[in-house]
C-alpha cells in the first residue's frame, strides 16, 4: 500500500526530503497535486483537486498513510485522513493555524495574550484605530512573507491594501499591531499524546517595510519560552506531526507571529535534519504511519554540540538570472558548507521584497558560532550571482 502526499507546486521538502525518505522506508509513494505538469519527470504524480477533502479521500483509498507539507492543504488533507481512518492532524487545528485572525482569537479567549487584530474582508476597508499604528497588514491565510508590510499610518495602510488588491482582489487581510523584537522559531514533532522539541532559530530580517528572512542562527529556545509556547500550542490544538512556530519575546512574554502546521521551509528542514543527525522526513512519515513519538530517536536540542547558520541570497532587482553557482558541498576548517540554488539560471522574476526573491541558500554546520560564521563568510565571498535587468 502506498504513501500519498498532497502538494501544489514542487518543493525541496517533497523532492529532496519526503520522496527519498519514503524510498528508504520501502514505501511506494504518489504525489497528489492539481498541478501535475509542473512536477519533474519521474516523480509519481496523480492529478487531484487537492483542496477538496472528498477528492483527496477518493484518490487515496488505498493509502497506508496520507500527509501534506503544504500550508494550504493541511485542513483538507487532515479531513481526508480522518475519512480514511488514517492518523493525521485535527482538521479544526489545521484550519485555525492557517487563519491568522482565528488563531489570535483562540489565544485571546484562553487569556494567554491579546494581539490587537482587525480582519479585512475582500473589497472592504479596515476600521483601524489611530493608536494601532505602527501596524502590520498581511493576508489572513498568507505564507512566505508574501504581501506582508509594516505601515506607519492610515494613508500608507490604504495604499498598501490597494496595491495588494491590484494583484489579488479576492484576498482577505488582517491588520494587527506590530510585534517588535527578535524573531525566533520553535520547531516540534508530535503524536496524539504530546510534542517533542526539535529546536529553534534566531531569524535575521531585511529592512522594513517588508519582512524578508535573510539569515537564521541555531538557537534552541530557553525553558521560559518553551513553557509559554507549549501553552499556546495546546490552546490551538497543535500536536500531531510537524509544526513550525514563529514568535518574539516582549518583556518576558512570548507573542506569536504565526503558527505553520508543517516543517520549517526554504530548505531549513533539510538543514535541520543534517544538523541534528536524524532522518527527520522519515520521522514525519512514521508518525503518519501510526508509530508513537516515543519510537523516534530525537536528540535534546540543548545538548547538540554543533552550530549552524543559514544565509539567503536575494535578488536585488527584477530581471533574468544570467549566472549563478550550482550546487556546492565543501568543508573548510572543519565546517561543512553548502550552496543550493533556488532559482534556475535563465529564469525571469519580479523582485517582491519577500522570500520569493531567494536565489540560493547557503549554510554552514560546524563546532561553534565563530568557526561557522568565519567559514560561511569566506565561502560566500567567492560566489557570484548576475541578474540582467
Amino acid at each position: 500500500m502506498p504513501l500519498y502526499l498532497t502538494a501544489l507546486n514542487p518543493t525541496d521538502a517533497v523532492l529532496d526530503g519526503f520522496l527519498p525518505a519514503a524510498a528508504r522506508l520501502g514505501l511506494p509513494v504518489t504525489v497528489l497535486t492539481d498541478r501535475p505538469d509542473q512536477w519533474p519527470a519521474g516523480v509519481p504524480v496523480a492529478r487531484c483537486a487537492v483542496r477538496d477533502p472528498a477528492a483527496v479521500a477518493a484518490a487515496a483509498t488505498r493509502a497506508l498513510a496520507l500527509l501534506s507539507n503544504s500550508d494550504h492543504l493541511q485542513e483538507a488533507t487532515a479531513i481526508a485522513a480522518g475519512t480514511l481512518g488514517l492518523p493525521g492532524k485535527d482538521p479544526r487545528s489545521a484550519r485555525i493555524c492557517k487563519d491568522k485572525a482565528a488563531a489570535r482569537q483562540v489565544i485571546a479567549d484562553r487569556g494567554l495574550d491579546v494581539v490587537r487584530t482587525v480582519p479585512v474582508d475582500p473589497g472592504a476597508l479596515p476600521a483601524t484605530p489611530d493608536d494601532l499604528f505602527p501596524a502590520v497588514v498581511k493576508p489572513r491565510d498568507g505564507v512566505a512573507s508574501e504581501d506582508v508590510y509594516l505601515v506607519a499610518e492610515r494613508d500608507e495602510l490604504t495604499a498598501r491594501i490597494a496595491e495588494i488588491r491590484s494583484r489579488r482582489p479576492e484576498v482577505a487581510l488582517v491588520v494587527e499591531e506590530y510585534l517588535d523584537g527578535e524573531l525566533r522559531t520553535y520547531d516540534t514533532l508530535g503524536d496524539a499524546t504530546g510534542r517533542a522539541l526539535l529546536g529553534g532559530w534566531r531569524t535575521g530580517l531585511g529592512p522594513p517595510p517588508t519582512f524578508t528572512e535573510l539569515s537564521l542562527d541555531w538557537s534552541p529556545p530557553p525553558d521560559t519560552d518553551h513553557a509559554q509556547l507549549r501553552t499556546r500550542l495546546d490552546a490551538l490544538g497543535v500536536g500531531f506531526g510537524a509544526c513550525h512556530t514563529e514568535y518574539v519575546v516582549q518583556d518576558g512574554r512570548v507573542r506569536l507571529i504565526e503558527v505553520n502546521y508543517r516543517l520549517i521551509g526554504d530548505r531549513m528542514d533539510l538543514i535541520l535534519a543534517e544538523l541534528l543527525g536524524v532522518p527527520l522526513f522519515e520521522h514525519v512519515i512514521r508518525l503518519h504511519l501510526g508509530e508513537p513519538l516515543s519510537a523516534l530517536t530525537l536528540p535534546d536540542p540543548a545538548a547538540v554540540d554543533r552550530y549552524a547558520r543559514v544565509e539567503y541570497v536575494c535578488a536585488d532587482r527584477s530581471g533574468r538570472l544570467a549566472a549563478a553557482p550550482g550546487r556546492i558541498d565543501t568543508v573548510h576548517d572543519g565546517v561543512r558548507l553548502g550552496c543550493r540554488p533556488l532559482r534556475e539560471v535563465g529564469g525571469v522574476a519580479e523582485r517582491t521584497g519577500t522570500n520569493r526573491d531567494y536565489l540560493a541558500v547557503l549554510h554552514g554546520i560546524g563546532p561553534d558560532r565563530d568557526a561557522v560564521r568565519a567559514a560561511l563568510t569566506a565561502f560566500r565571498r567567492d560566489l557570484r550571482w548576475t541578474i540582467d535587468g
